[in-house]
């Protein structure tokens, strides 16, 4: 039997002898140890977060995000120029976040958010070879840019956001479009 072979019956099995384990343990057992390693994990707390749907208030929220953003955006700075890996679980993590804020009401906190990732965000696209978690910035970023267009925040202030948003934009391109879309849509409405 070939190396490889062997190690994924041997994963297998292990995974196997685990769920017989945790089958014979009482439930408040399970979910001691659960809440246990999230703790010590945060890409398992994200995870188990995104399935069950964890409710949190929005202070919470914000700190949960800028984690995930800092998470997301993270790299080895030897490996400048290169196509290195990303926590594209992280980026997940942040979009739903945004998500629930804007739901919550709290788009303005969002809006800051998005600023901090467009920061970190284009800076990791400019540090990278190919920018490949471009799109995955973007879908967060969307989430809260299309929000704008039907709130009822001020246009000056939406405008100065988008002025922002841009300038902070590192490489010149992530959601170029629909940010300079709706900083002429708000400009025609101002005039």
């Amino acid at each position: 039997m070939s190396k490889r072979r062997l190690k994924v019956v041997e994963k297998a099995d292990s995974v196997e002898r685990l769920r017989k384990a945790l089958a014979k343990r009482a439930k408040g057992d399970l979910v001691d140890v659960l809440v246990e390693l999230a703790r010590d994990n945060r890409n398992l707390f994200r995870r188990l977060d995104a399935r069950f749907k964890l409710e949190a208030p929005p202070q919470e929220l914000v700190v949960a995000t800028r984690q995930a953003i800092a998470d997301a955006t993270d790299f080895d700075e030897r490996d400048i120029n290169r196509n290195f890996h990303y926590d594209y679980e992280a980026y997940d993590a942040v979009k739903r976040n945004l998500t629930r804020l804007i739901q919550q009401g709290q788009l303005r906190l969002a809006m800051e958010l998005s600023l901090e990732l467009m920061r970190q965000g284009s800076r990791q696209v400019e540090m990278s070879d190919e920018g490949m978690m471009t799109e995955d910035i973007e879908e967060c970023l969307r989430v809260v840019i299309h929000s704008l267009k039907k709130c009822d925040i001020p246009a000056s202030e939406l405008h100065t956001w988008c002025g922002q948003m841009l300038k902070s934009d590192r490489v010149g391109f992530i959601c170029d479009s629909e940010l300079r879309a709706l900083r002429d849509r708000l400009k025609v409405s101002q005039a």
